[in-house]
């Protein structure tokens, strides 16, 4: 009997070492559980790379912005995620705003992210940077002919604009900066003008827009530059260019795509280093590549495609003038009847 104990008890033994081991390595590497509304083709690369560097590793969950920060708050303290990453600033503001993210303290990301990119509270940081700019037929506008964001409106463009739909949060943060500037009388007259200028109703994306200038539709539209990237991937040919408007004043409207630790992380500390590794010149070339964005950090170069648009000047208003005056924007877009 006690011979066949033995090996029985070695078993056992051997069992509770396993056991114990592989707790330590959870401990040691946990899972950064990330909420992502920028799509798996995007993120899954850098992730997967982040973990063969480090051994840490991420599970991730893609939605669209809103039922994410929704699933944030039901969740509360039970969340499993650790990290939100969205697009456009009125987005991360939002989320801000409800309670589901926390401040962090970085010089690493102080350093990589510029300031006008970032929250004043520390609880977002830009990783991609994207243009909302002006996209033009090469077959029937010479560049000259355009100027400005407000100039869309001039009698000449009458039935040649094309514009996505006013319910996308992209248009809702182009207006609410230029109320940040020109204060709302000026804006709303500008989204007025555009809306007498329409070749047709807007429309629901950016590609559509795009697509409906190639069709002869329309010959100007408002749109972010990485549309037209992923136009231009597909096709090198395509009879459209990209216009930088407000050279001589305030600059082109910028958006971004960011991230932040949620408020009831459990694993903060990693999470703020993943965050602080996507910051890195390392890391910002890839993660803006993939979507033919800018990255944030200056002194990651764009890709070659990007570059090829040319330098332009930036408006440096601070992004989060598209969260807090959203509202408004919404607002004033209803008023002057843009749909």
């Amino acid at each position: 009997m006690k011979t066949l104990l033995k090996p029985l008890a070695l078993a056992v033994l051997m069992m509770a070492q396993v056991g114990c081991s592989d707790k330590s390595d959870d401990t040691a590497h946990p899972t950064i559980t990330v909420y992502s509304e920028r799509v798996e083709h995007l993120i899954k690369p850098l992730f997967d790379e982040y973990t063969a560097n480090t051994g840490i590793p991420i599970r991730f969950i893609t939605d669209s912005a809103g039922p994410l920060i929704t699933r944030l708050e039901n969740e509360g303290e039970a969340t499993p995620a650790d990290m939100l990453i969205t697009v456009d600033a009125g987005n991360l503001w939002q989320a801000a705003e409800k309670g589901v993210l926390r401040s962090i303290e970085s010089p690493i990301l102080e350093a990589n992210v510029p300031a006008h990119l970032q929250a004043g509270n520390n609880q977002w940081f830009g990783l991609s940077a994207r243009a909302r700019t002006i996209v033009y037929s090469t077959e029937r506008v010479k560049p000259e002919e355009l100027s400005t964001y407000e100039a869309l409106g001039d009698e000449k463009w009458k039935g040649r604009l094309c514009l996505r739909t006013s319910k996308k949060v992209y248009n809702q943060s182009l207006v609410a900066t230029m109320i940040n500037t020109l204060g709302v009388e000026t804006t709303e007259n500008i989204v007025k003008s555009w809306v007498a200028n329409l070749a047709t109703e807007p429309y629901s994306n950016d590609t559509v827009a795009l697509e409906a200038v190639i069709a002869g539709q329309c010959d100007i539209a408002i749109v972010n530059t990485y549309y037209f990237g992923r136009m231009q991937v597909e096709n090198p040919n395509i009879p459209l260019a990209v216009f930088w408007p407000n050279q001589n004043d305030r600059g082109v409207h910028v958006n971004i795509s960011g991230a932040g630790i949620t408020k009831h992380a459990k694993h903060p500390a990693e999470a703020q280093k993943l965050l602080e590794w996507l910051s890195t010149e390392q890391a910002q070339y890839k993660f803006a590549e993939a979507n033919q964005e800018y990255p944030v950090n200056p002194k990651t170069k764009p890709s070659p495609l990007v570059q090829a648009w040319g330098e332009f000047k930036a408006d440096l208003v601070n992004v989060e003038a598209a969260g807090h005056l959203q509202t408004e924007a919404v607002k004033l877009m209803d008023r002057a009847g843009y749909r």
